[in-house]
């Protein structure tokens, strides 16, 4: 119970930091929306724009305050304006009109009168930590005007009373604040040398990481936008139903769709309020994610990439466009184009979160239809609903260059999931059959690399529609910038690391092509299975110079990632001036005869030798019993990587990104 009621007081105490916090953003962006006559002179200029920066530096001090001095600050804060609060209330209290009114209500007014003025007091001292005596004639004080109506004083004397009790409750304020100074000071140098030991020690970037998480930003501009959005909404909807009460006229759908539009345009009419709205896109795609990782049944416990990828690409796409800048109907506009790209985007990365569950179900032989049905259900609504969004979009506008990159994001998409699909097609008819299809992995790769090929091109088209856009339509820096990282990353990287794979595999092809083959009778004479899978030898074995023998896929597979025996890590070469012929020996240490050997007469069941002379059975199984290890410590082995038997797991020779 204890501890539930202290979980409940730190989140209370989460909720009111971010809420102290949010009036900061809401001055900064007032301050840089707000209009600066030019035409009264450099002086004029120059003071609104010395008074404009001090609110926004005093407003970022208190936005990256520490929880216990942003309290601090409140509290004093709150402080004043009660004390003001209690001081313009004594003023108008005293004025004649209030004065006749104890004449026609009688002494009502007066007690409610009486009762304020007590609780601002009261408030006041508590908050400015007044103690007993002062307290108490501070709250004398503030009474005093009230009591001197009460008393019928003359008007000039209850007026000078008033002054004077204001008089005396400003100096009060002022002389706290100027004690407080001492403490402002202290704790501002203390943040100070906090920030630069910790800047000198983890850098920059870690510095405003973690300035970012414990002031919570992406909650308050969650709140900022939020609740803009609902005063704006609000104030709309009073003012459209006063116009059409007047006018008699009833409220439609086209009055809700003109209502909605102006708050979509307001909710992005400056820097601040873009990222409001991105951190307001961010929540929306992390619990997306979470719930197509739930429905799909995958093993990650939350979303790492949705949620953070989603506002990052809109707030881009904002800056690239110069949302906040356009007039309000090129606003919305460029926000629904935005918001198609995005969602395109988005499509892209579920994508990459459930072809990895596709790939396991079938790649591990899962027989649940349950646990297909939802990730085939996800894969189809990928397909569906490009073609969709290009159906609707083409018979909506004419084409253009941000019609052409939404439609060859959708077509991509497309094809990226019909070779999901089809590896997925391939996995399952694998496991349909329990034959070894050796093939499996060539077609695999092939699938994969024709994907991948036609993504490149897709990446080197939109590449050449971004240099149109810049040159003839948009030009930007951001643009430019978002060009060179597209040109690098889904084009420069994509084309070598493709190529790296090409070569490995065509490297691993011609070594095991040039290993010596076991089949027939040599090959059952071994009795053993192969070391990578674990499943006997049906046609063939492949013998590595160290006289270990596997399947030739299995081997394949493994010096795509490294080129060592499985076994005893040996490097795994054939000489090019022609193969000795070496006896091979089984994975436990038993000889068979190598291809093409001449068995001695009599002795075709003993020990097979090679024309060169290998190293007798028992010589080898002496080596191979003295390599002891065990398989942590094989795996912190550098370039050692343990090959796993599933092909979905075996990215470097299916995914040539």
């Amino acid at each position: 119970m204890a501890s539930a009621h202290g979980r409940l007081g730190q989140h209370f105490l989460a909720v009111l930091d971010v809420a102290l916090r949010v009036p900061s953003i809401f001055i900064i962006d007032a301050i840089l929306n707000s209009y600066s006559d030019p035409g009264t002179g450099w002086s004029g200029t120059a003071g609104r724009a010395l008074i404009r920066a001090l609110g926004i530096l005093v407003s970022g001090v208190v936005l990256v305050l520490s929880q216990k001095s942003l309290f601090k600050f409140y509290t004093l804060l709150a402080g004043v304006l009660l004390g003001a609060a209690s001081v313009l209330l004594n003023y108008y209290g005293t004025s004649p009109a209030v004065a006749l009114l104890p004449l026609r209500n009688g002494p009502t007014l007066w007690l409610a009168l009486a009762l304020l003025q007590l609780l601002l007091g009261l408030g006041y001292v508590a908050l400015l930590n007044v103690q007993s005596l002062g307290a108490a004639l501070l709250v004398a004080d503030i009474m005093a005007p009230l009591c001197g109506m009460a008393a019928e004083l003359p008007a000039d004397a209850r007026k000078t009373l008033a002054l004077a009790s204001g008089a005396v409750l400003a100096a009060h304020s002022a002389v706290n604040l100027l004690l407080k100074l001492k403490w402002f000071y202290y704790s501002c140098r203390y943040v100070y040398l906090l920030l630069r030991h910790m800047y000198r020690i983890y850098g920059l970037q870690l510095l405003l990481e973690d300035t970012w998480k414990r002031i919570r930003f992406p909650d308050i501009l969650r709140v900022f936008w939020l609740t803009r959005m609902t005063a704006q909404a609000v104030i709309l909807a009073y003012v459209v139903r006063v116009v059409r009460s007047e006018s008699g006229l009833p409220l439609g759908w086209d009055v809700f769709w003109d209502l909605l539009g102006n708050l979509i345009i307001s909710g992005c009419d400056s820097t601040l309020t873009v990222l409001g709205m991105s951190a307001v896109i961010s929540s929306l795609a992390h619990y997306l994610g979470l719930s197509i990782l739930a429905f799909i049944g995958s093993t990650e416990e939350e979303d790492k990439r949705l949620g953070f990828v989603a506002p990052v690409l809109f707030f881009i796409l904002a800056l690239q466009t110069g949302l906040s800048g356009l007039i309000p109907e090129e606003r919305l506009v460029r926000l629904s184009r935005n918001m198609c790209l995005l969602l395109t985007a988005i499509l892209h990365f579920i994508h990459g979160m459930t072809d990895p569950v596709l790939m396991s179900l079938s790649a591990s032989h899962v027989s649940s239809v349950r646990r297909h049905v939802p990730v085939l259900l996800v894969s189809l609504a990928l397909f569906a609903l490009p073609v969709l969004l290009s159906y609707v979009l083409w018979h909506q506008f004419v084409l253009n260059t941000w019609l052409f990159a939404v439609t060859a994001f959708c077509v991509e998409l497309c094809l990226k999931v019909l070779v999901s699909l089809t590896v997925y097609a391939l996995f399952m008819i694998d496991g349909f059959y329990n034959v070894l299809w050796e093939k499996l992995d060539d077609y695999v790769y092939y699938v994969r690399s024709t994907g991948n090929v036609i993504e490149f091109v897709f990446g080197v088209i939109m590449f050449g529609n971004g240099a149109y856009t810049m040159m003839f339509e948009a030009g930007s820096k951001i643009r430019a910038c978002m060009m060179c990282l597209h040109a690098y990353f889904n084009i420069y990287l994509q084309a070598k690391n493709g190529w790296k794979t090409f070569i490995n595999r065509r490297t691993a092809v011609k070594k095991i092509n040039s290993l010596p083959e076991l089949k027939g009778a040599q090959l059952r004479d071994i009795e053993d299975v192969c070391a990578i899978c674990y499943q006997e030898f049906a046609t063939s074995a492949r013998i590595t110079p160290c006289h270990h023998y596997f399947h030739a896929l299995c081997l394949r597979k493994w010096l795509y990632i490294q080129d060592t025996c499985p076994m005893c890590h040996q490097r795994v070469y054939i000489e090019d001036d022609g193969l000795e012929r070496v006896a091979s020996s089984n994975n436990n240490g038993y000889a068979a005869a190598a291809p093409d050997a001449e068995f001695e007469e009599g002795g075709g069941a003993d020990v097979g030798v090679a024309e060169g002379g290998a190293e007798p059975a028992n010589e080898l199984l002496e080596d191979n019993d003295s390599i002891e290890y065990d398989e942590d410590e094989w795996g912190t082995q550098p370039g050692v990587a343990l090959v796993e038997d599933d092909y979905a797991n075996n990215d470097d020779d299916t995914d040539s990104n």
